[in-house]
């Protein structure tokens, strides 16, 4: 007999960000400098974001939402998952609980800025706890070209698995412009699974940036899946771990499609 009120496995034990966290980076595209450059981007609403990269620090200010008169210095990762092509990660220090993200394509003059931001205090269930806000943006000095980056459609009905080293192997559904469903196959969290909200924008032939914020735990994600010939991911985290403090990570690794559906009437949102 099957008892069907019986808690689903892993229910009882759900993992903190912190515990499923360690070595999502195993299979990750190497780091590399970006030390002497300077980058200048204007955003869509207006406003600017201008980075100063040494060995290993940044040098950045920004406006709006990304407010920093003062010059701020901090870390700052740097990934080329393409020629010209960097996923940078600012796991920031001179400000509590916030993360910045900025992708750069010089061959096409084009970027996408995310700011990831832990809120203050609890959020209503139905409201992540940490949220993303999402610029297109041209870098100066060089001629735009193709579109600009913005929401895609493109992965919906998309399955793919991702293998982020021996101990993490992870199953992801597109469903909707909105939501993606998740489940562990391998890893702390094997067993458990999800349906969280998303965001996808494409940045250029097969390279799209994928968000998500969970509902059920404090964390936010990051990544630029190059569904192209490397079948790659580039990723970062900011969560909170177990005991309450915000965390930075990175993450990575490859790409397996298994297939895709293709729906013949009514199209999800």
């Amino acid at each position: 007999m099957t008892d069907t009120t019986a808690p689903v496995k892993g229910e009882e034990d759900w993992h903190t960000y912190d515990e499923f966290a360690a070595g999502i980076d195993t299979y990750r595209l190497p780091s590399g400098s970006l030390a002497g450059r300077r980058v200048g981007l204007s955003l869509d609403d207006g406003e600017r974001l201008e980075l100063a990269f040494d060995e290993g620090t940044v040098r950045w200010t920004g406006g709006g939402a990304l407010a920093q008169q003062a010059p701020a210095v901090d870390p700052y990762d740097a990934v080329e998952v393409r020629e010209g092509v960097h996923f940078v990660t600012l796991p920031l220090e001179s400000r509590e609980r916030e993360s910045i993200t900025v992708v750069l394509s010089a061959p096409t003059g084009r970027a996408i800025v995310v700011l990831s931001r832990i809120a203050d205090d609890e959020t209503p269930d139905d409201v992540p706890r940490v949220g993303q806000t999402f610029w297109a943006a041209t870098i100066d000095g060089v001629e735009p070209s193709g579109e600009a980056p913005g929401p895609s459609r493109d992965l919906i009905g998309k399955r793919n698995v991702y293998r982020y080293s021996p101990e993490h192997l992870y199953e992801h559904v597109y469903v909707s412009s909105l939501r993606y469903a998740w489940q562990c196959l391998e890893g702390v969290q094997r067993g458990h699974g999800d349906m969280d909200l998303s965001t996808v924008w494409r940045l250029d032939d097969g390279l799209y940036l994928f968000c998500f914020r969970e509902f059920r735990i404090a964390v936010a994600s990051v990544w630029l899946h190059d569904l192209g010939y490397q079948l790659m991911t580039t990723g970062n985290f900011l969560g909170l771990t177990g005991d309450g403090r915000s965390e930075h990570s990175k993450a990575g690794g490859h790409v397996y499609p298994l297939g895709s559906v293709a729906y013949p009437d009514a199209q999800p949102v």
